[in-house]
């Protein structure tokens, strides 16, 4: 039976704590793993992640130009041909029945469906976007292909 008195940390949680300082033949002696003199040496000290000590930092020295479309590319889930056997057939498959199943986890714009594998059952499938050898695949076997069209973001208000 599970007690408080039974509770032991995971094998590899704990760590055996680094001995400073305890002499030259430890490895950890003298300086104990903090070089010479100068700041970093002190107790106490900590310098934040980019500070060159007064210098202006290389992130602020670098110009910065130009324009990156990177958010707002379109981010869509893939998922497989193959992997939409485990609907029943003739279901109807779409986002929400992909979520639920596990095969479409995650942050995204929608679900597009490519074409690797083979597709054993007729499906009726409604998806964001389709691969050409995916939308052949489903059509083969007698399903139905749907996009659902993408809202177009409203321009800004004046």
């Amino acid at each position: 039976m599970m007690r408080l008195h039974n509770l032991k940390p995971r094998p590899g949680a704990k760590h055996r704590t680094k001995r400073l300082g305890q002499g030259e033949s430890s490895g950890h002696g003298k300086t104990a793993g903090r070089g010479g003199k100068g700041q970093t040496a002190r107790s106490g000290s900590s310098i934040r992640i980019g500070f060159e000590g007064g210098q202006m930092p290389l992130i602020r020295r670098i110009p910065k130009r130009g324009f990156n479309n990177a958010r707002f590319t379109t981010q869509y889930v893939a998922v497989n041909v193959g992997e939409l056997n485990k609907f029943d057939d003739g279901a109807k498959v779409d986002e929400v029945a992909l979520r639920a199943i596990g095969l479409a986890n995650g942050k995204s714009d929608g679900v597009k469906i490519l074409g690797e594998g083979e597709l054993t059952k007729k499906l009726s499938v409604t998806a964001s976007a389709f691969s050409a050898s995916a939308k052949a695949k489903i059509e083969a076997k007698g399903g139905k292909v749907e996009i659902i069209a993408r809202k177009k973001a409203e321009p800004a208000k004046a």
